[in-house]
């Protein structure tokens, strides 16, 4: 295909969009819009984009392709202008937010005009942010998800998936609803439990000081997601609303029945309830990228001699192997560490384990 496209934000996902298409439609011509000045001018010096643009009507009206890929409120904001704009007839404009209904409510005033709007969110993501951290890979197998309205056209379905096919990502068509309530329970009332662990933690740490340094390690780990954008993480809960709630008092209704079986002593219904999740939980794809960015961690068991660190590391820079976070779980004299180690794929982490054995005899493992 060839044409203009447009990507109206810059950061992790609207560049690793970018490229996607980039490397598919090598004859078209992508166009960049970011409020943050510095944003554009690398995402041009980068080469993942061909042209910036300062604002987002030069950069909208020739376009056959919009893709908004901003926090959810300024999505909001941008496809209100985009409908007062001179658009062309056949283009499709599409999103890339983490929920639907309230977006593709607002995008009627498009429909409206003729203009055809297909929400969308590819389910992957990066610890990283910024345009720095696109990457053309970055949806390879992951879950993108299609919120089309009910008066599109199959032909227009097909066309958006034509110009994404790039991103190697696994489409499914599902009403806004639906996705709203599944992308709810599975990511963000996640990451309403991880702040609240950590809130409780950070309560605690108060009178008992100990807290702190036994909350690294397993704990630290769990509560991974809580570290996420705090505005994004606004918009997303105050654009859930409904769902979260309802998703809320379920929980209540959870914590409730696992108070009573504690407070009765009934403990063969608490066996039954952390064994049933542990059946569910270990029949969950291992491979699959999902609503939150997987961590691919390697543990390595280390003994404490000075440069064993930078031993390993050696070894995996020797093999031209980039890791993103390394940290020690626990180490004493005399006594086997845990080194953890970070990777941004799965691949990544394989190579590494491999690596780690050629070249040492220490002992390696996968999270759970």
């Amino acid at each position: 295909m060839r044409g203009r496209v447009f990507v109206i934000g810059l950061g992790l996902i609207g560049g690793s969009l970018a490229l996607s298409i980039k490397r598919t439609h090598k004859d078209s011509i992508i166009i960049g819009f970011d409020v943050n000045e510095k944003q554009r001018k690398l995402a041009k010096m980068l080469g993942v984009v061909d042209e910036t643009v300062e604002e987002i009507k030069l950069g909208a009206e020739q376009a056959d392709l919009i893709i908004i890929a901003t926090p959810v409120n300024e999505a909001e904001l941008i496809i209100r202008s985009l409908s007062n704009m001179s658009l062309k007839n056949d283009v499709i404009v599409t999103d890339a937010g983490s929920t639907k209904t309230k977006i593709v409510e607002t995008a009627t005033c498009l429909v409206k005009k003729g203009i055809t709007f297909i929400g969308g969110h590819p389910m992957a993501g990066s610890h990283k942010s910024g345009v720095t951290a696109a990457k053309a890979i970055l949806f390879e197998n992951a879950f993108y998800l299609l919120t089309p309205s009910s008066d599109i056209a199959g032909d227009q379905i097909e066309t958006l998936k034509e110009w994404l096919q790039g991103t190697k990502a696994k489409f499914l068509i599902v009403s806004p609803e639906e996705h709203d309530y599944m992308t709810g329970v599975i990511s963000h009332f996640p990451h309403v439990i991880a702040a609240s662990l950590v809130h409780q933690a950070e309560k605690t740490s108060q009178e008992q000081h100990l807290v702190t340094r036994l909350a690294a390690g397993g704990f630290r780990d769990i509560t991974r997601i809580a570290s996420s954008n705090p505005a994004m993480w606004r918009d997303i809960l105050l654009h859930n609303k409904p769902v979260l709630l309802k998703i809320f008092h379920d929980w209540i209704d959870e914590m409730e029945h696992v108070t009573s079986m504690l407070a009765n002593e009934n403990g063969d219904a608490l066996y039954q309830y952390f064994q049933s999740a542990k059946q569910f939980r270990d029949e969950l794809p291992v491979k699959d990228k999902g609503a939150i960015p997987a961590f691919y961690d390697l543990f390595v068991d280390v003994p404490d001699y000075p440069g064993v660190i930078s031993e390993i590391t050696g070894y995996l820079a020797k093999e031209e192997i980039s890791i993103t976070n390394i940290r020690i779980r626990e180490t004493r004299e005399e006594v086997y560490g845990i080194l953890v180690i970070s990777f941004q794929t799965e691949e990544d982490r394989q190579r590494a384990e491999q690596c780690i054995k050629h070249y040492t005899d220490f002992d390696t493992s996968v999270g759970p």
